[in-house]
């Protein structure tokens, strides 16, 4: 059930924390590809079963249409990788299990059970649209709130500038499951 649940953390997080941005990164609109270090909090509630809450650390690189995903412990003890490319999706496990699939979607589907929306998170990270999405902006035209597909994704910044990238996330869908992200640093990817 442990692994389960770490595999439904690590699906979460692609699906997805104190700094403000090093002034190096571009505008939030022009960027296509980054690296962030972060905090997570996890808690999924689903009906007949207790509520399970995990947390730790991640890094993700997002590059190319490629995602890169290191989940670990707070102590720094690693968890899981994930890593999506166009054509395939691989999840490896601290227990070093390896899971593959063409669909990211699918994948986290059939290790979890939950559909998640893996293929749309680095998108939402920046406040963009993963399709369909409604956003709602704040008083900057930051991006304030974003719906989707049953999913919602809240807001937050340190730092007053309208090109600001978010320092908080909070994803959620329908009480079932919360995804809190603290984004420590963000950086052009290399």
């Amino acid at each position: 059930m442990k692994l389960r649940f770490t595999l439904l953390l690590a699906a979460s997080l692609l699906t997805a924390c104190a700094s403000t941005p090093p002034a190096r990164l571009a505008a939030r609109d022009n960027i296509r590809d980054f690296t962030l270090e972060g905090r997570f909090a996890l808690r999924v509630t689903l009906p007949g079963q207790a509520v399970q809450n995990s947390g730790g650390r991640l890094t993700w690189t997002h590059q190319n249409r490629s995602d890169r995903v290191l989940l670990s412990s707070p102590l720094g003890y690693g968890l899981a990788e994930i890593e999506t490319t166009p054509e395939i999706s691989r999840l490896r496990t601290a227990e070093g299990k390896t899971r593959e699939s063409s669909d990211p979607d699918a994948l986290i589907e059939d290790v979890t059970g939950q559909r998640l929306p893996v293929s749309r998170l680095p998108a939402w990270l920046l406040g963009r649209s993963g399709g369909t999405a409604q956003i709602e902006t704040d008083s900057r035209g930051r991006p304030a709130r974003l719906s989707e597909d049953g999913w919602q994704v809240d807001y937050s910044f340190e730092d007053d500038s309208p090109s600001a990238l978010p320092a908080r996330l909070t994803l959620s869908r329908n009480g079932e499951i919360e995804l809190r992200l603290r984004i420590e640093e963000w950086k052009d990817a290399p």
